[in-house]
C-alpha cells in the first residue's frame, strides 16, 4: 500500500464506514493508550483522523 501512516478512527461506526469503501471491513481494536505510554507518536489530522507510523501486532486485537 502507498500510505505513509496507519489511519485510526475514534469510533467503530466511522471505522466501519471507511472500511466498506474497500470491501468487507474487519475492525481491529488498537490499544493506543498503551502505545502512547510506550513512546509511539500519534498525529491528529485536519480531517479528524489519528495517524501513526505503525501498529505492532501486540497492540491490537480483532473486534
Amino acid at each position: 500500500m502507498s500510505r505513509l501512516y496507519v489511519h485510526l478512527s475514534l469510533d467503530e461506526e466511522t471505522a466501519e464506514q471507511v472500511g466498506r469503501r474497500h470491501g468487507k471491513p474487519v475492525l481491529l481494536r488498537v490499544d493506543a493508550g498503551r502505545m502512547n505510554a510506550d513512546g509511539y507518536v500519534f498525529y491528529y489530522s485536519v480531517n479528524g483522523v489519528w495517524l501513526t507510523e505503525k501498529v505492532p501486532v501486540g497492540y491490537f486485537s480483532v473486534k
